[in-house]
C-alpha cells in the first residue's frame, strides 16, 4: 500500500487548516470582552454567553429548531428506511424513478425550494403553520437518510437472514434482530445528518418561517442584518459546541467509520 508523501501530508494539513480556521476564529471572538468582532481580544469573557440569556428571542428559535429538527429527521426516516430497503433489495418498475425522485432534493437549490413552498403554502392556506414547516424540512432532509440507508442495506449479507427464515424466524422477528442491528449504523448517521441539516438550514426556511416558527439560523440571520456584535460569535460557538458533542457520542457508541460509510 502506497503512503502519502510529504507533499500530499502537507496539503491535507491545510486543507483542514483552512476548513478549521473560520471556526477557530469565531470560538475566539465569542470570548472576547469587546463591543465589536475583533481579533486579538483583550483578555477572556463569558460576557457575550450572558448576553444570550437577555435575548429571549435566540432561546425560542434555539428550541424552535430542535424541535423542528427532531420531527424532520424521525420523520424523514420513517420514510427513508422503507424505501431504502425497497430499492436496495428489490427489482420492481419505477425502482429507478423512485431513487431519483427521493434523491431530487438534493439538486434542487434551497432558494427555489423555498420560494415553491412559500406559493404551495399560501395557495393551501397554511402559512406559519409548524406542521407544515417540519413537512417541508422532511422534504430536504430525507435524501441524507436515504442515502446512508441505501449504503447500509447494499452491504448487508443476507444470507444470514436466509439463515434465520431456514430456522423458522418471522419477518418480522428477521427484521428486528437481524436486518435492523446490521443497518444500524447506517440508520443512525442518517438520521444524525438530517438532524443536522434540518437545524442548520437557513436558505428554504427564510420563505416558510412565520414569527412563531422562527428557527435560529433565521433569528441569527434577521439579527445580523440588524448589527454585527461579538454575540452573534457565542451563538455560533454553542452550535458548534452541541454539533461536536453529538459527532463525539456517535463516534462513542457506533464508531464514525460506520456511520459514515454504512456496512461496507
Amino acid at each position: 500500500m502506497r503512503r502519502n508523501g510529504p507533499l500530499a501530508l502537507a496539503f491535507h494539513t491545510l486543507v483542514i487548516l483552512f476548513v478549521l480556521a473560520p471556526l477557530a476564529i469565531v470560538v475566539l471572538v465569542a470570548f472576547t470582552p469587546d463591543e465589536t468582532l475583533t481579533l486579538p481580544t483583550h483578555g477572556l469573557s463569558l460576557r457575550w454567553f450572558r448576553a444570550i440569556l437577555n435575548y429571549p428571542d435566540f432561546i425560542g428559535a434555539f428550541f424552535n429548531s430542535v424541535k423542528l429538527a427532531f420531527l424532520a429527521s424521525t420523520l424523514s426516516l420513517t420514510i427513508a428506511l422503507p424505501a431504502g430497503l425497497a430499492i436496495a433489495r428489490a427489482r420492481f418498475p419505477g425502482r429507478n424513478f423512485l431513487n431519483a425522485l427521493m434523491l431530487s432534493p438534493l439538486v434542487i437549490p434551497g432558494l427555489v425550494l423555498g420560494i415553491a413552498f412559500l406559493r404551495f403554502f399560501a395557495v393551501i392556506g397554511a402559512t406559519g403553520s409548524f406542521a407544515w414547516l417540519v413537512i417541508a424540512h422532511v422534504v430536504i432532509v430525507t435524501p441524507f437518510v436515504l442515502r446512508l440507508i441505501l449504503a447500509a442495506a447494499s452491504g448487508l449479507d443476507r444470507s444470514v437472514e436466509h439463515a434465520a427464515f431456514s430456522l423458522g424466524a418471522s419477518a418480522w422477528t428477521t427484521f428486528r434482530r437481524i436486518t435492523l442491528p446490521m443497518i444500524l449504523p447506517g440508520i443512525t448517521g442518517g438520521w444524525l445528518l438530517a438532524f443536522i441539516n434540518s437545524f442548520d438550514e437557513l436558505t428554504m426556511s427564510i420563505f416558510v418561517t412565520s414569527p412563531q416558527t422562527v428557527t435560529l439560523p433565521v433569528r441569527m440571520y434577521m439579527y445580523a442584518t440588524e448589527s454585527i456584535d461579538p454575540m452573534m460569535a457565542s451563538v455560533s460557538t454553542l452550535v458548534i459546541a452541541i454539533s461536536a458533542a453529538a459527532m463525539l457520542l456517535l463516534d462513542r457508541i457506533y464508531g464514525l467509520n460506520r456511520v459514515l460509510i454504512g456496512n461496507h
